[in-house]
């Protein structure tokens, strides 16, 4: 018998913007913001949008959620960056999601009129952007939290750079 639970829903996004960074390639870049320290971009907001923009100014830092647009197709079992072991893909930050929805925390330097500027991005020149939201220390960060596998080597995303494995 089939269950409707078993029946994945479709969902269809609309970008409310794009996000501009001097990153044109993937190979290269750097695979979280703690890489991407002092790296300076902007994020264009569509007209219909720009009104949600209001009272964004006192925020530090802003969560990006955002289409991983160059993305082709998906893996369930990736070779991260950091590491040289397959890992299930939900316990990485690989781009080749079967949603592929990427996110960052990046630090909102300016906003001005529909453009906010943006440090410490690590993202494509290009992307659409899907939502934002506020960074929120009380709501968002839990210090000492265990990170599995990640623990050893989560300190070198600082460094590391992406190749081409994940194209």
């Amino acid at each position: 018998m089939h269950d409707p639970q078993d029946t994945p829903a479709t969902f269809t996004y609309t970008p409310i913007g794009t996000i501009h960074s001097p990153f044109r390639d993937i190979a290269g870049m750097p695979i979280q913001p703690n890489g991407a320290r002092g790296t300076r971009g902007t994020i264009e907001i569509h007209a219909s949008y720009r009104e949600g923009l209001r009272d964004l100014d006192g925020f530090e830092r802003i969560i990006l959620i955002y289409a991983l647009h160059r993305c082709a197709d998906h893996r369930l079992t990736v070779t991260p960056f950091l590491d040289t072991t397959p890992r299930g893909i939900f316990a990485t930050r690989s781009p080749k999601r079967p949603n592929a929805i990427g996110l960052s925390v990046v630090r909102l330097t300016g906003v001005n009129g529909g453009t906010l500027t943006i440090g410490d991005v690590d993202v494509l020149d290009g992307t659409p952007l899907l939502d934002l939201k506020p960074y929120v220390p009380a709501f968002d960060a839990y210090p000492g939290s265990c990170c599995g596998w990640l623990e050893e080597v989560a300190g070198n995303a600082e460094t590391v750079r992406s190749d081409d494995r994940f194209r």
